[in-house]
């Protein structure tokens, strides 16, 4: 099966027009009270990788959901009208097809980590372990 477009094109095209953080921006929007980051990675990832200090943890097969306000599965916490929204995976891609998602739905204040954790951990910037609910 030939594809249109491969995952590469994908994240190229959502690349160009969503706004990416360099790990110094995104450090310095970890301070900022206007700023929350989200972990799009799997479960399994936190649990083995630590995340970013602070960061709320939505799945990327639900983000969308948890972020539309009609949605029964809606989130407060990532309503992305009053705070940026900076989104990370491991690597950069997933945040950057989903930073560019929640830009077509609508989310003005949104943006993705370059690099994702993985370039976060490697640059020995904070790290957490995974913040379990009670």
């Amino acid at each position: 099966m030939a594809l249109r477009k491969n995952h590469r094109q994908l994240i190229d095209e959502a690349t160009e027009k969503i706004t990416t953080l360099t790990l110094e921006e995104a450090q310095e929007k970890l301070a900022d009270p206007g700023a929350l980051f989200v972990d799009i990675r799997d479960v399994r990832e936190l649990e083995r990788e630590g995340q970013i200090p602070g960061a709320f943890h939505a799945p990327r097969g639900m983000l969308e959901f948890w972020v539309d306000p009609e949605s029964p599965y809606f989130k407060p916490e990532l309503e992305g009208t009053e705070r940026e929204l900076v989104l990370y995976c491991q690597s950069g891609w997933r945040s950057a097809l989903s930073t560019a998602t929640l830009a077509d739905m609508g989310v003005e204040k949104v943006s993705h980590v370059e690099g994702g954790f993985g370039a976060w951990k490697k640059a020995g910037l904070p790290t957490a372990e995974r913040e379990r609910k009670s």
